[in-house]
């Protein structure tokens, strides 16, 4: 196999565009694609026609414009490329205007009261930094996704909005530092996904796993992820053949998987791909986890993408690693031996610094979700308190560029192996802290909060926006100064002193991190609705209407569907407990209970004694009528809720009332499933599951 052919082979990309289009064409259209510059509309029409041919000849015989609703997955309509050409015959044809404008239905996708049933009308745009690329015989156009009234309702247009922002802010900061050869600065982002993979056959005999993607009942299994075996481990045979499936189809999307490796967690792994523009990683983040699950399925896997699909076990997330990059080579958060060139990196870490502090509650809400709820800070994961890590070089170099001391970069240090053999190797500035929800990790810096099956965008928003209004105070500050480096000393200095409470290098797992966090005033928001009424506070609307991301109709439309999601999740999965307890797990019990009393009977009547039997009789008895009352109370909750009219009021009640019933229901279960005839267990056990790939 020629991997160089077979990369981005249904990719409507350089290469492509070359052959199909005309040098004016193809000029016009990349000066868009890294300027973001319009596309003129002669120009849209022979792309149209290239574009056409192209993917004709790849077996496409429909379009459709890609997006991406908030629902966290993709959505499109497909329309066939034939037109009637009278006599019985077709031509195929695709305007300029099928290209650039769809006209899907806005109102049956979440919209937070911006649309109603009878306002359908939406309009999707298209994105040309984005590639098209053909995919089970339809040309898919990657597009922005808007309201009649030109609200956005997808995940797409704010994150251009806020790239938009940060390349105006961050070249004008750039200028005032005396760089004048950069075009455009670039968000750039490499998205770590974290997945479990178990065989088909039990994920389709699991309920729970087929409609909420996680499991509802299970007791632990006798061994999990104690002995630390799991991690980088060897990958098993089938688990090795998926993987080797999923890089090729992906590769040939032009998506650059990179890394691969068995997770900690057991059925757990962990797929990386090489970094690219925020947008562009976004939509392949989005392809990336429709093809794992429809490769997994063609494997006769299944892929499972929830945030805790197990409970006692690792959860899964997605590691948002995120840097800023120039057209002419440069990586802005790359430090240096030139002390004039530290002293800007240094002033770089100042504005993340700054950055996450100042919007630390809209980080954590862009990682906010009911499924992440049952992950973060559960020593597999950060907590739900927002700091940074920088090592205590970094941090001692930044602190002294604020005072005056010196910018330049220190050599690095040599670790000496002690083996004749083995090389001394360099290392690095600092450590890595993987319980830092936001690490510095050489000339990028790591979110790991993010959720496995949440989209990175919001995040990457959040990112830009933030990081956008502080370049932008920066530069007021530095536009008015007589001298530019004794400002961006005090700059540096200010940054400290006001944000340096979000720098933590030690633990975040202690709690002595959760106390100290409090005495420095930083938001503890440990569920996801705590974090969602950040979305409505005024600081966070400014940021965003100043920063041309979102209106304030946008916010609270957002808020909204964040509400109504996490309603729409923990109702489903209550529904789904109950029927599964009601309609496999009971009856079972209740046959096994039969089972064990004729035993009993038997060995009475035959003058044995029955008495650990009996025991064991009783022990299920009174564990059966437990699950009968835990059924109850979470069918009576379930049914109060929704009586609830407003909608935050019914989350809260979900949260505080329905999802402690839940796990009690649970804990009854589990308690039955370890003292349950295996026999007689209607549903894989854990150990069927994460023991059978």
């Amino acid at each position: 196999m020629d991997l160089t052919k077979l990369f981005g082979c249904k990719v409507f990309g350089d290469e492509a565009m070359r052959e199909n289009l005309s040098r004016e064409v193809y000029e016009s259209l990349k000066r868009t694609q890294d300027t973001g510059l319009p596309l003129e509309e002669n120009i849209a029409a022979a792309v149209a026609e290239g574009m056409k041919d192209w993917a004709v000849s790849h077996g496409a015989t429909h379009y459709t414009h890609w997006f991406q609703p908030l629902t966290n997955i993709t959505a499109g309509k497909h329309d066939s490329f034939i037109e009637p050409a009278g006599n019985g015959k077709i031509i195929l044809e695709f305007s300029p205007k099928a290209l650039i404008k769809g006209e899907p239905d806005a109102s049956s996708f979440p919209s937070g009261g911006l649309r109603a049933t009878f306002e359908a009308r939406g309009y999707t745009a298209w994105d040309p930094t984005s590639p098209a690329f053909v995919r089970d015989g339809t040309l898919y156009i990657p597009t922005a996704f808007y309201s009649y009234t030109g609200e956005a309702l997808d995940q797409k247009t704010p994150l251009l909005r806020s790239m938009e922002a940060l390349n105006k802010q961050c070249l004008r900061l750039l200028r005032l530092l005396g760089n004048t050869k950069t075009n455009y600065v670039t968000p750039t982002v490499g998205a770590e996904q974290e997945y479990f993979l178990i065989d088909r056959d039990a994920y389709e005999q699991r309920l729970d796993l087929k409609i909420c993607g996680r499991t509802l009942l299970g007791s632990r299994p006798p061994k999990g992820q104690e002995l630390d075996d799991h991690y980088c481990g060897r990958i098993r045979l089938r688990v090795a053949e998926y993987m080797r499936a999923l890089d090729e189809e992906l590769w040939s999307l032009g998506v650059s998987s990179k890394t691969k490796h068995n997770e900690v967690a057991p059925a757990q792994h962990e797929l990386a791909p090489v970094f690219d523009s925020a947008n562009v990683a976004c939509d392949h983040n989005q392809l990336t986890m429709e093809v794992m699950r429809v490769v997994a399925k063609q494997q006769g896997l299944a892929c499972l993408l929830h945030e805790k699909p197990f409970a006692g076990i690792n959860g899964s997330g997605k590691h948002n690693n995120y840097s800023l990059c120039t057209d002419d080579g440069l990586n802005l958060l790359a430090s240096s031996k030139d002390p004039e060139e530290n002293l800007h990196f240094l002033l770089m870490l100042a504005a993340f610094v700054s950055a996450v502090d100042q919007y630390a509650d809209l980080l954590r809400a862009s990682a906010a979700s009911a499924g992440n709820d049952h992950r973060l800070g559960g020593f597999e994961a950060p907590p739900a308190i927002i700091s940074i890590f920088l090592g205590e070089n970094l941090t001692q170099s930044l602190c002294a560029a604020g005072n005056g001391g010196g910018c330049g970069k220190e050599e690095h240090k040599m670790l000496k192996t002690g083996v004749s053999t083995l090389p001394d190797l360099v290392k690095d500035d600092s450590d890595r802290n993987r319980t830092s929800p936001f690490a510095f990790t050489g000339n990028k810096f790591e979110f790991r909060m993010l959720g496995s099956s949440q989209s990175i965008a919001f995040t990457n928003t959040v990112l830009n926006c933030a990081l956008a209004d502080v370049f932008e105070d920066f530069c007021k500050r530095l536009e008015k100064a007589g001298d530019i480096r004794h400002e961006i000393r005090a700059i540096i200095a200010d940054v400290v002193k006001e944000h340096g409470r979000i720098i933590f290098n030690g633990n975040n797992y202690s709690q002595a991190w959760v106390e100290e966090a409090k005495k420095r005033g930083l938001p503890i928001l440990n569920t996801s609705l705590d974090a969602f009424e950040c979305l409505l506070d005024q600081k966070n609307i400014d940021l965003f209407s100043r920063q041309g991301v979102f209106t304030p109709v946008e916010c609270s439309s957002r808020y909204e569907i964040l509400l109504e999601n996490y309603i729409h999740v923990v109702s489903i999965e209550a529904a789904t407990m109950l029927e599964m307890v009601r309609r496999q797990i009971y009856p079972a019990l209740v046959r096994y209970a039969g089972e064990v009393a004729r035993s009993v009977n038997e060995m009475k009547t035959a003058g044995v004694s029955a008495w650990s039997s009996t025991k064991h009789l009783h022990s299920l008895n009174d564990i059966i009528d437990q699950i009968d009352s835990e059924i109850e109370g979470v069918r009576e909750a379930y049914v109060r809720s929704h009586s609830i009219e407003n909608i935050r009021e019914h989350a809260l009640y979900l949260r505080d009332v329905l999802k402690v019933r839940m796990d009690s229901l649970r804990t009854a279960c589990d308690a039955a499933e370890t003292i349950t005839d295996d026999q007689y267990w209607p549903i894989p056990s854990y150990t069927d599951i994460l023991l059978r790939v």
